[in-house]
């Protein structure tokens, strides 16, 4: 049943106090966390290859769980390895096929009765199962996907109940590191028997100018008492502060009662906000809807949800306009897991990524190749990134196969529907995507259907796919049915397909670009690999992809593409392409016979070898976080009013005296001349929308200073200098933060060092970490896609100069953690971070 409430728009004082507390999470107010207090064991395939037998009675709520390992969530089974040469790079060599159990008693009061209690979950890998107190409550098997169970039937008020989950990767194929368990938060959700659905709230803003905001919210009420009931609905808006707090009203809405039949009920409402903040990328202000139920004068339920006021338009001619201005849209792909913490969620890892991109210039993600975590799009709400939703990286045929192939018929619309209801409230999210280089691309029918599905749920939105054979796609006329063209990599027939009437008023752009590869710090001369390593100067990608100023000359050759998502923003466990032996690289190459069967050769050759490389290569910023020098490329040119300038590679070369060491410089000014030991090497200048990086190709090495100085319309612009360093002499540390507060973390960057505090490169000593007071260890990394060593071990090897400790705060305590490092030879390092 469907209502409409005209509902009056009460403008408030600017310096009204709010009204609200801090909310838990978006959604219905009665939320908690369910993270704590886990049990769990791993059966069927162990990590050392082995294989354990899952006992029939794991879901009975009488099983016998003691031995049990005890957790808390988010967890990520297979990401404490060990890593083993046998298993397969793509996957990062990590053993995460296994059958997982995991168990939590909990008590709920008898003073809820009448509630209605669900559990959700924000994602669980994979093949999910959920029974509580032996009673089967229902599945759901893409481990991408968030979903709710209700336990209402099954609850026992005023005892011990036993929540089960089985999680089966086994059943599940990837080509990246997948992760393995609940690998994402928890909750547990607690309602009246009236309530706001789950993502029960739809809100769009259709009309908008600097002097008001028309905002249309769809309420969908869930009444599950049986019978008719009267309720009035409430919602108030306010500006949104840090996180999850509330700054002033800006509306409120009239109460009116409604009827409501039994089931689920579709309400209309519509509000007003004057002189409205707008979101944008510089300045992402957003609000938040206060939805309140009441039934017989009683709370039956409060709903929190998410929304920004912007307008969006993507054009074939004149790009993406945000707002009415145009927005060259530079983007990252990233897949979701966070280095050396795996696939486990946490706010703070992934704030630090973005943080980073930030940094560089970047302003869009993609979701590559699945749903996000919700937090990702929180961030992106607040700190102005605009976000590719992704679905699928499989229809109805897989790439691999256990795959979504398998799950597509039964569940391809119900994962569609969760991700557009979950995310569409987000002002971050601009585009829906179907799929990426699935195998069905150029099927008219299934890209129709999936794109209408997603139409159907919110028409607000374009939706897109990725496609690795656009002129099949485009030929087939399935591009015809997406409102939005994605191509990979392939651009060679733009110009016809821009002629062709079918596709000249399709807007494009570049869905994954450049596929960039190199190792951080590493520099080869007469190659670009050498010990699985692949050379920093920027110039190696696999042969469907292209430098990054190649792209930059492509995207300046289409001015009217909308930009670009390049591949990959960080580092990646798993696929470490090029000495990764991943057959799907074979799909790019589906249309050119002689290409693949040169990449079927190497891929046979790599499978002899047996590479031990565990994450891939394609990153700009590597997979401890650490910028490569392609972060001061993207930043040069996406950041062009910002000074900057980077040199490229080190100067610690004395093998290579009076030979030649070739000199890289990046920078955002236009100009630049090169000084070794104060001696001019020469000025060049750039070449507009050819030049994306100065080179000097002949320079003779001498130990001393390299310096570079560019300029802008001839003017002085920005200085880097380069030094031969003398040899390591001690560890220092420098945390991202100075307190811990809550369950962040503290990601803590070790530097070798000369004595004169310069970083000493191709340095690679083994290095052990302490940390005493409140604090505890959870995992140490170094960039390094070889390296062998676990993530929860105390000793780390530094690679070229670098490592990092990450650090978290002991379960209520407080006060001053001390992380210390140590190395042979080496002056310890230290540093603190306060627990309050």
């Amino acid at each position: 049943m469907r209502f409409f409430l005209s509902l009056l728009a009460v403008i408030l004082c600017c310096n009204s106090a709010p009204a609200q507390s801090p909310f838990t999470r978006l959604g219905n107010a009665g939320t908690a966390s369910f993270d704590e207090g886990w049990l769990f064991k791993r059966y069927g395939l162990q990590p050392d290859g082995s294989r354990l037998e899952e006992p029939s009675q794991a879901a009975s709520a009488t099983f016998n769980d003691q031995d049990w390992q005890r957790l808390s969530l988010p967890h990520d089974w297979a990401i404490t390895g060990p890593f083993r040469i046998d298993l397969a790079g793509e996957t990062g060599k990590l053993p995460w096929k296994g059958i997982g159990w995991y168990r939590k008693h909990f008590n709920i009061p008898a003073a809820d009765a009448g509630k209605m209690i669900f559990v959700d979950f924000d994602g669980a890998m994979a093949y999910a199962e959920i029974w509580l107190n032996g009673q089967y409550v229902g599945t759901w098997p893409y481990g991408y996907t968030s979903f709710r169970m209700d336990l209402t039937p099954y609850i026992r008020l005023g005892k011990e109940n036993v929540l089960a989950v089985k999680l089966n990767t086994e059943k599940w194929d990837s080509r990246w590191y997948p992760g393995a368990g609940i690998y994402r938060h928890v909750w547990l959700v607690k309602t009246g028997k009236v309530q706001v659905a789950h993502w029960g709230t739809y809100i769009t803003t259709p009309k908008v100018t600097t002097q008001a905001a028309a905002v249309k919210m769809a309420v969908t009420v869930a009444n599950e008492t049986g019978k008719p009931v009267t309720a009035v609905l409430q919602t108030d808006v306010y500006e949104a502060g840090t996180g999850n707090t509330f700054k002033k009203k800006v509306a409120t809405v009239e109460n009116k009662p409604v009827d409501l039949a039994a089931g689920n009920n579709n309400i209309d409402v519509a509000v007003t906000i004057r002189n409205p903040r707008i979101w944008r990328i510089e300045t992402p202000s957003r609000y938040f809807a206060v939805t309140t139920v009441l039934v017989n004068g009683r709370k039956a339920d409060t709903y929190y949800s998410t929304f920004g006021i912007r307008t969006l338009e993507f054009t074939a001619r004149n790009g993406f306009l945000l707002n009415g201005k145009r927005v060259a849209i530079q983007g990252v792909c990233n897949h979701h897991d966070l280095g050396a913490l795996g696939a486990a969620m946490n706010t703070s890892a992934l704030k630090r990524q973005l943080a980073l991109l930030k940094e560089m210039g970047a302003n869009a993600i993609r979701t590559s190749h699945n749903p996000p975590a919700p937090e990702l799009l929180a961030l992106a709400d607040e700190m102005g990134f605009l976000v590719w939703d992704e679905a699928f990286d499989a229809w109805k045929h897989g790439k691999k196969k256990n795959d979504y192939n398998k799950l597509y018929d039964e569940w391809h619309e119900k994962d569609l529907v969760a991700l557009v209801h979950r995310d569409r409230n987000h002002p971050s999210v601009v585009i829906w995507s179907i799929g990426n280089e699935v195998m069905d691309q150029r099927d008219v029918a299934m890209t129709k259907e999936l794109a209408g599905i997603m139409r159907r749920e919110d028409p607000t939105r374009p939706v897109s796919n990725g496609y690795n054979d656009p002129d099949g796609g485009r030929s087939s006329g399935a591009v015809q049915g997406l409102d939005l063209m994605g191509v990979n990599y392939f651009f060679g027939q733009q110009p016809k397909w821009d002629a062709d009437p079918r596709y000249a008023n399709m807007p494009t752009m570049g869905s994954e670009t450049s596929s960039c590869v190199s190792s951080r710090g590493e520099y080869f001369f007469g190659t670009n690999r050498r010990n699985w390593q692949i050379s920093s100067y920027d110039l190696d990608h696999p042969g469907w992809g292209c430098k990054p100023d190649e792209q930059f000359r492509t995207n300046a050759k289409f001015p009217h593409l909308l930009g670009e998502f390049v591949w990959t923003g960080f580092d990646y466990l798993g696929e470490p392409t090029p000495y990764g032996s991943d057959e799907t690289n074979l799909l790019n190459f589906r249309n050119d016979p002689s290409k693949r069967a040169e990449l079927e050769k190497a891929l046979d050759e790599l499978q002899k070898n047996k590479p031990p490389s565990r994450s891939s290569y394609f990153g700009i910023i590597d997979l401890a976080g650490f910028p490569k020098d392609r972060f001061y490329l993207y930043q040069s040119h996406w950041r062009p009013d910002h000074p900057m300038a980077h040199i490229l590679p080190h100067w610690n070369w004395q093998e290579r005296i009076d030979s030649i060491v070739p000199v890289h410089v990046y920078t955002s000014g236009d100009e630049a001349e090169l000084f070794l030991n104060g001696k001019s090497l020469g000025r060049k200048k750039k070449q507009a929308g050819k030049d994306f990086r100065l080179v000097w190709d002949a320079v003779q090495y001498q130990p001393g200073e390299l310096k570079v100085v560019a300029y802008k319309n001839g003017k002085y612009w920005a200085t880097d200098v380069v030094k031969t360093t003398g040899d390591a002499a001690k560890l220092s540390l420098n945390s991202n933060v100075t307190k811990i507060i809550g369950d962040e973390l503290a990601f803590i960057t070790v530097r070798v060092e000369d004595q004169n505090n310069r970083m000493v490169p191709r340095s690679h000593p083994k290095i052990r970490f302490r940390v005493e007071g409140p604090g505890e260890l959870v995992a140490t990394d170094n960039g390094d896609a070889t390296s062998f060593e676990s993530f929860q071990s105390p000793e780390k090897s530094a690679y070229n100069g670098m490592a990092l400790v990450i650090v978290k705060a002991k379960k209520g305590a407080k006060g001053l953690v001390r992380i210390k490092a140590e190395a042979d030879g080496l002056t310890m390092g230290l540093t603190t971070v306060s627990v309050d």
